[in-house]
C-alpha cells in the first residue's frame, strides 16, 4: 500500500477513521474486500500470493495497516510484510506488546500502524523503536511516518477538512481519486527512474500494469461500530468493483 491517512481521536463521534490507497501491479493475485474465511472477525482483503493484507480491522477494533519503503536495490526480506499486518488482527496482544515482539530484521523496509482501540502504534525497521501516537492525523506513504512528500502532504490536508462531513464518505473518496501529477522540481528523490517518480507522485495511480488496486475508508463510531468501504480498480483505473461491509448491520 502507498497511502495511508489516519484520523485517531480527532473526530467527537468518530475516533478512527482510515482512507488509503493500495498500490500494486495489476497482475499479483488479490482477494478484495470480505470477512476473512478463516477469521470471519477481520475485515479486509487479502494477498493471495504471500497471504498477508495490506490493511484490515477486526470487529473488536483491531487495526492494522503496512506500507513498504522504497529504497532499490535492497536485498527482500526473508519474511512478507504482509504477515505483520494479518499476525496482528487475528492476535490478542496489546499493539505495543506485538509491535515490540516483531524481529526487524526479517522485512524489507516497512511502515506499520497498529491500533487496539486503547492506542495507535507506529513502527518501522527503518525509524527506530515503536512509538504511540497521540491523538491527531498521520500520513504514511512509502517511506517514514509524515515525510513531507507533495502527495502526503495534500492529502493529509484534504483528509482533515473532509473529516467533519462524516458520514458523508464523498469529501474523502475525491481525494482517494485524485490522479494529479506533481511537477518535477517538487519530486521526492527516491531511487527510481523519473518516469516512475511522475507515475507515483499521484495520490491515486494508474498505467497499464501498475495503479493503485484498491481505495478504502474505514471509519469507527463512538459506539465501536464499523464501516468498510472499499473500491476496487484494475489496469489504467478502471473501477471493478463496490464494497461496503458495516458491523452495525
Amino acid at each position: 500500500m502507498c497511502l495511508i491517512v489516519v484520523g485517531w481521536r480527532v473526530h467527537p463521534d468518530y475516533p478512527l477513521v482510515v482512507a488509503a490507497n493500495r498500490d500494486e501491479f495489476y497482475a499479483r493475485p488479490t482477494a478484495s474486500l470480505a470477512r476473512w474465511f478463516d477469521a470471519q472477525e477481520v475485515i479486509g482483503g487479502l494477498d493471495l500470493e504471500a497471504g498477508g493484507t495490506w490493511l484490515g480491522i477486526s470487529e473488536s477494533g483491531r487495526f492494522a495497516a503496512v506500507t513498504n519503503v522504497r529504497e532499490p536495490g535492497m536485498a527482500k526480506g526473508a519474511q512478507s510484510r504482509g504477515a505483520l499486518t494479518r499476525g496482528f488482527l487475528t492476535a490478542r496482544s496489546s499493539a505495543g506488546d506485538y509491535a515490540a515482539g516483531i524481529d526487524g530484521d526479517q522485512y524489507s523496509g516497512y511502515n506499520l500502524l497498529l491500533g487496539d482501540g486503547d492506542e495507535l502504534v507506529y513502527c518501522s525497521n527503518r525509524d527506530g523503536n515503536p512509538r504511540p501516537l497521540a491523538p491527531g492525523v498521520y500520513g504514511l506513504s512509502n517511506h517514514l511516518l509524515d515525510s513531507p512528500w507533495p502527495k502526503l502532504l495534500a492529502a493529509r490536508q484534504r483528509f482533515s477538512e473532509a473529516l467533519p462531513r462524516l458520514p458523508d464518505e464523498s469529501a474523502f473518496f475525491d481525494l482517494l481519486t485524485d490522479q494529479a501529477i506533481v511537477a518535477d522540481e517538487n519530486l521526492p528523490s527516491t531511487g527510481v527512474p523519473i518516469e516512475w517518480e511522475r507515475l507515483l507522485s499521484a495520490i491515486f495511480v494508474k498505467s497499464e500494469s501498475y495503479g493503485t488496486r484498491a481505495s478504502t475508508l474505514i471509519w469507527q463510531d463512538a459506539g465501536g461500530n464499523i464501516t468498510v468501504h472499499e473500491n476496487s480498480f484494475g489496469p489504467n483505473g478502471q473501477l471493478l468493483q463496490s464494497s461496503v461491509i458495516s458491523t452495525s448491520e
